[in-house]
């Protein structure tokens, strides 16, 4: 019975050891995330004309239309990069705390290969289709 109760206490959370794993992969994912985000602010930011002003009037038009519509693409693509860099910064915390990979829905760990693929998941595959199914 104690042997029992001992395995089921070591699945409630993962080791330091796995949880230093998830570290560095969320540590790397942090670091590009946080590049992709600085070019995308870069853009939308960027205010010049690219040169365009000794060709014709329709073409500057066409070109400004264009330019607005890429920022605004940018724009929308800087806060997703946003929120999922503030998600990652969440998944550091849970580290810390030691409740990294435990659904906050189940209770239950978080499999492996779903934490590599989404570092930041809170929740199971399970749990998150039930949550959709009551949406």
């Amino acid at each position: 019975m104690a042997e029992e109760m001992k395995n089921v206490s070591e699945k409630v959370r993962y080791s330091d050891e796995e949880l230093q794993e998830f570290k560095a992969i969320i540590l790397e994912m942090l670091e590009k995330a946080k590049k992709e985000y600085k070019h995308l602010r870069d853009i939308v930011t960027h205010d010049s004309s690219n040169d365009i002003e000794d060709t014709s009037p329709t073409f500057k038009i066409m070109e400004e239309g264009a330019m607005t519509l890429s920022k605004e693409e940018a724009g929308a693509l800087a806060q997703r990069q946003y929120k999922f860099i503030q998600n990652l910064e969440a998944a550091l915390i849970r580290i810390e705390n030691k409740t990294y990979g435990v659904c906050r829905m189940t209770g239950k760990l978080i499999p492996k290969e779903r934490l590599r693929l989404v570092p930041h998941a809170t929740l199971t595959v399970e749990a998150k289709e039930m949550m959709n199914k009551n949406k």
